[in-house]
């Protein structure tokens, strides 16, 4: 069975996250003290913030084939904001006036919890949460606008019968659909007959068309989604979340979290849907889907991302091509593949990766040293949408010496997956990416360049606003959908150096849903998807009962890494107190090279002690020297840079510095708290 987890896990599995667990690490922050005034500008988006600085051609990225064509030009994007419900500063019972909504269909607050959906099948309608607060007390028929709700929202400026350009979905359901409709309704979700959608740990039903008038509440049912890990079935099964629908509709991609060696681990796996009319084991004993056939998306018999050479012991090996998922982020336009956060390609480089579903072929779909894990593939594979912190600068402190062997990232991995957050703060924003992924000086193009970009100005590229999980692809392949959301305090004002601005969207509204038009794109028909079989190739069946399994990366020895042209690295793993995973990775490079022209050498030492399964003690000293056609070094500060974080708040606080220069730039960590 998976483990139940207690304490401050428990509490990680209730919080809404997009954490990228990659590997067995689990997300931290990591932050060096320093003056606000001295850092404001990089405290918010880093310095030298122009991706075209930095170049894939000589880094250690996916290896490309030869006739990879040359990137795309940039093309045409406009950008427009979609309509929400109006916004009361009021959020007492009441609060919604007349005034406010004259038709009485409800008010959002200032942070209405918003989250962008999907398309609906006629691409004239996204699916989106909100949080309606304000309502008047029952039996007001307007009562029925409260709490965590779904709507269905147009996106060509008209309206609904009734005037309004969003239709409440999950609004007055029935007392027994209510009572079994858990929040959050987090990444909602379409499927193709338009009838139905998913929105967290459950699937909700209409016996017409969502869009349609015929489409009331008491014609809408909610159904929870269940996954067995017991023998006899009983219970209420695992915990599941971020769920993806596979694009055949009739599979489930999700995650779910564990614990190992005191540490919170994750893995990630796929089902059947299967609707059960009338259950007789498990809970709820409600109509309900069940999770069917399910895979693990792992095997302790395939290639691990860093092993142990199986002929000479004294050698270890880094698989590029290993299956290693971390987090379930979503499937192919097609549904040919899947996409995942998955062990860096480069150290402290955390990007997304696809593996195909039938032949485990891994593609690395972004490379950029800056963090992403937001993603959505187009309807025909050929381009990708990401939330990336690219051109933010954020990252580039740590990540930005391209090629480095991800052998620290064996315990160094969770820092590197959350300096991109300052609490509840992304730094993400949408970039589009063609199906041949970055190379060269090519690194996409962002969504929402065209603008001012003056902090707090409310414009379209207005660096203030963040963009968040998840962007979606219209099924023409000419739009794409996502949402943002104002950085407030305590992000920002108070004890923070930096400093908040007022939001200029209606009512103040701290949350937007935009719009982004590829104007110069012709509609597509979707290729066809073919349906997914109940078996991946190189996934393992799950059986309910059995435990999650332990990922078996080397703990303990001295090791070489050869360069793959020329040179080697002396490799150190020691333990960490549990024995059961590594707790410092020491690394010393002598003349190492992968490519033939950036040479490294130095020494690299890091240990990572987990006081709680949610928090990472870190100490980190670096003295690195790339030579080659960019040079480039990675320094600690004397004493180290020192770090203690809990990933469930993301506060970036710590000692000493890390820094990284390249061809005399300087990248610095951001200041604490920011």
């Amino acid at each position: 069975m998976v483990p139940s987890l207690t304490g401050a896990a428990e509490k990680f599995l209730k919080m809404r996250l997009t954490s990228a667990l990659t590997g067995i690490l689990c997300a931290a922050s990591v932050a060096y003290a320093a003056p606000a005034d001295e850092h404001e500008d990089q405290a918010r988006f880093g310095r030298h913030a122009d991706s075209n600085d930095f170049s894939t051609q000589n880094s250690k990225i996916a290896d490309r084939e030869a006739d990879v064509p040359p990137p795309p030009a940039p093309e045409p994007i406009t950008i427009t904001e979609l309509p929400l419900p109006p916004v009361t500063a009021d959020e007492g019972v009441g609060g919604c006036t007349q005034a406010i909504n004259p038709r009485g269909t409800g008010c959002i607050g200032r942070s209405p919890a918003l989250q962008n959906g999907d398309f609906l099948p006629d691409d004239a309608h996204v699916v989106a949460t909100v949080n309606f607060t304000g309502a008047p007390a029952s039996p007001d028929p307007a009562s029925i606008y409260s709490g965590p709700q779904l709507v269905i929202v147009k996106i060509d400026n008209s309206t609904f019968p009734n005037g309004d350009a969003w239709k409440c979905i999950t609004c007055g359901v029935s007392a027994d659909d209510q009572a079994v409709l858990v929040a959050p309704l987090d990444y909602p979700q379409i499927f193709k007959d338009g009838k139905r959608l998913l929105a967290g740990p459950q699937i909700i039903e209409c016996s017409a068309e969502l869009v349609s008038e015929a489409c009331t509440p008491d014609q809408v049912h909610v159904y929870p989604i269940r996954w067995n890990t017991a023998v006899n079935g009983s219970g209420i099964g695992g915990t599941i979340r971020e769920l993806r629908i596979h694009p055949g509709n009739e599979h489930l991609g999700f995650n779910s979290f564990t614990v190992t060696s005191g540490k919170v681990s994750q893995f990630a796996y796929i089902g059947r849907l299967a609707f059960t009319k009338a259950p007789t084991t498990g809970e709820p004993l409600v109509p309900r889907y069940d999770l069917a056939n399910v895979n693990l998306l792992f095997s302790t018999n395939d290639k691990q991302p860093v092993e142990i050479d199986l002929e000479d012991s004294s050698l270890l090996r880094i698989n590029y091509d290993a299956i290693t998922v971390g987090e379930l982020r979503g499937f192919s336009g097609t549904g040919k593949e899947v996409t995942y956060i998955g062990y860096p390609a480069e150290s402290s480089n955390i990007d997304v990766f696809a593996a195909d579903l039938i032949t485990g072929k891994v593609r690395r779909l972004t490379a950029h040293p800056e963090y992403t894990d937001p993603v959505d593939v187009s309807p025909d594979d050929q381009w990708t949408v990401a939330m990336d912190t690219r051109g933010s600068g954020r990252q580039m402190f740590m990540a930005g010496l391209r090629g480095i062997p991800p052998l620290t990232d064996l315990v160094s991995a969770s820092a590197a997956s959350s300096t991109r957050n300052n609490q509840g703060r992304r730094f993400f924003q949408p970039w589009l990416i063609d199906g041949h992924g970055d190379r060269g000086s090519y690194f996409g193009q962002q969504l929402n360049a065209e603008g001012s970009g003056i902090p707090g100005s409310g414009a379209i590229n207005d660096p203030e606003w963040n963009g968040r999980a998840d962007p979606k692809w219209s099924n023409d392949g000419t739009r794409i959908v996502y949402y943002q959301a104002l950085t407030v305090f305590p992000e920002c004002g108070g004890e923070n150096p930096l400093p908040c601005y007022p939001s200029t969207a209606p009512g103040g509204r701290t949350e937007r849903m935009m719009l982004a038009h590829l104007t110069s794109r012709q509609p597509l028909t979707p290729p066809s998807v073919e349906s997914l079989g109940d078996t991946i190739p190189w996934a393992t069946p799950y059986v309910p009962g059995t435990h999650a399994p332990e990922r078996p990366f080397p703990t303990n020895g001295n090791f070489t890494l050869k360069g793959k042209v020329s040179g080697w690295a002396n490799v150190t793993i020691t333990p960490n107190s549990g024995g059961g995973l590594p707790g410092t990775v020491a690394v010393e490079y002598h003349n190492y090279s992968d490519d033939g022209s950036n040479v490294l050498v130095g020494s690299e030492k890091v240990t990572s002690v987990n006081p709680s399964p949610t928090v990472e003690e870190i100490d980190w000293y670096s003295d690195l020297v790339q030579t080659g056609p960019s040079n480039g070094t990675k320094k600690t500060s004397s004493g180290g840079f020192r770090l203690t974080i809990d990933i469930l708040t993301n506060i970036f606080q710590a000692n000493g510095t890390l820094t990284t220069t390249i061809d005399g730039k300087e990248w610095l960590q951001p200041a604490n708290r920011t």
